[in-house]
């Protein structure tokens, strides 16, 4: 009797599952029966056309003809999806972030230029679990509010590099996110000029990385066979031997400076003196230090430059922070830190430029580890998943008008910030930019420093082309004219007042 009821619950067990499998199964088949999200027809052997120039744009055209999510074939098995509308990027670059967690293989940039070392190309798993969290060290909100010395110090020389030479707006930006990054990363507090030999090697490094980045750009990323072609990556190994040279030049002076007792305070010193507990090897920490350097002076400087184009090109949104400027700091003294949340009307101008102008347009590819299944579309496990800033920033669902800059969408009834709406200026998910707070901070007080001293207008003789960017993986926007007229007294007053704004820190 007792192998005979063995032997039925054996027998039901078997049969459930046999059940269990053909329900699985059939909803695998289901699933794999479900569409691709649509997109423009491609070779059925190499795919979709990629576009080599305004590549976030074309996203967008295709976005608009097509729906909010797209898809695009890269060879006879790759997958491409490209997400552009506000509702769609949140409910599936977020709510399905940790999905969404890992990165496509970068055959180039990841495994030949850096060798596997870049935190941002990083797979999700242990290593990029460790950089992660040796960067939060000094890059989280709290840290963060540490250095408003450094950044208020080098925003105002901004002030002080425009009064010198207008011309050269561009330029003090850029040296205002080198300075302070550098002495972030590195404490390097000598003043730092656009032409030092470590910023023209870093912007060149930065330059490569960024052409390697952009889709489609090489065939070696469609048939990662060509890294074996002999000679097909000469140019690429020079290129790593060069990048890991400068990443390494930064980490071992800040070494040496340790071991003699001169080290200041630095996120490359920290990363030393706490090596063993970050469980990081000399590679890993020389490339996360190097790095985080290189993306954080670029991307800030690119927003800043877009403040100043903003402000040159709608004079009414500048004169609203402005009047809120005069009426919360005065004439007598330049804003500060503590002057952010009496302040609004500059929050609301920064977020308008970074929408309007996102830094990054086209985002940083991410993989689907497991299918998502969204109204009816399949985007399978292994796709490699955009969320196209720019067709985001363009939604007019959540931005009426969006090529419009208009700072006054931000803000409530009440003069202060919405919470009901965002952009994506950082990224999505669990790889959303780390230095986002640094990267706010010198923004604001960029932006604050710059409407407070400076009435900002285009120059009549060589006006401001708006759409005249790198639409690459940053958008630099390409060299524009503007002028800067101090708006209390004369450019001697200004200096002082400058001069008066550093000794108070």
């Amino acid at each position: 009797m007792l192998d005979l009821t063995f032997q039925l619950k054996t027998l039901g067990a078997f049969v459930a599952l046999v059940l269990a499998g053909n329900v699985l199964r059939a909803k695998l088949r289901s699933r794999s029966r479900l569409p691709l999200p649509p997109g423009p027809p491609g070779h059925w052997l190499f795919g979709n056309h990629i576009p080599s120039a305004n590549q976030s744009q074309q996203f967008a055209e295709w976005i608009n003809t097509y729906g909010p999510i797209i898809s695009l074939r890269l060879g006879p098995s790759r997958v491409m999806v490209i997400i552009g509308r506000h509702q769609e990027s949140n409910d599936i670059m977020e709510k399905e972030g940790g999905v969404l967690a890992d990165r496509p293989r970068a055959v180039a940039a990841g495994e030949i230029l850096s060798r596997g070392l870049y935190m941002i190309l990083a797979p999700a798993g242990e290593q990029f679990r460790r950089l992660r969290k040796a960067a939060h060290t000094h890059l989280q909100a709290k840290a963060a509010d540490s250095y408003a010395p450094i950044q208020m110090d080098t925003a105002r020389d901004v002030i002080l590099d425009i009064l010198h030479n207008p011309k050269g707006h561009q330029a003090a930006a850029n040296r205002y996110a080198a300075t302070v990054m550098l002495r972030i990363m590195y404490g390097k507090s000598t003043p730092t000029a656009t032409n030092a030999p470590e910023i023209i090697v870093i912007h060149k490094v930065l330059k490569r990385f960024q052409m390697l980045m952009r889709p489609g750009a090489l065939l070696i990323e469609r048939f990662p066979i060509l890294k074996y072609v002999p000679g097909y990556t000469t140019e690429l190994e020079e290129w790593r031997r060069e990048e890991s040279q400068v990443y390494h030049d930064q980490l071992n002076r800040v070494s040496r400076e340790l071991a003699t007792g001169k080290a200041g305070p630095s996120f490359a010193r920290h990363l030393l003196a706490n090596q063993s507990s970050h469980q990081l090897s000399d590679d890993e920490m020389a490339y996360l230090a190097g790095s985080l350097f290189g993306a954080g002076a670029d991307t800030t400087a690119v927003a800043i430059m877009y403040v100043v184009m903003a402000s040159a090109c709608y004079p009414k949104a500048q004169e609203k922070v402005q009047e809120q400027l005069d009426i919360v700091v005065g004439r007598d003294r330049a804003p500060t830190f503590d002057d952010y949340n009496s302040l609004p009307q500059i929050e609301a101008f920064m977020l308008e430029c970074l929408r309007w102008r996102p830094v990054t347009t086209i985002g940083f590819a991410h993989r689907a580890s497991a299918d998502i299944v969204y109204k009816g579309m399949l985007i399978p496990e292994g796709a490699i998943v955009f969320g196209n800033h720019w067709a985001i920033s363009r939604d007019p669902s959540v931005y009426p008008n969006p090529d419009q800059f208009d700072p006054e969408r931000w803000l409530n009834s009440d003069g202060k910030i919405r919470d009901d709406i965002k952009f994506p200026s950082f990224g999505f998910g669990r790889r959303i930019c780390p230095g986002r707070h640094v990267a706010n901070r010198s923004v604001f007080i960029n932006a604050a420093l710059l409407l407070w001293s400076f009435k900002i207008t285009q120059d009549p003789e060589n006006p401001i082309d708006e759409m005249a960017f790198a639409d690459g993986v940053v958008a630099h926007p390409k060299p524009f004219a503007a002028r800067f007229q101090p708006r209390f007294g004369d450019e001697g007053s200004l200096r002082s007042v400058m001069a008066m704004h550093g000794e108070g820190l």
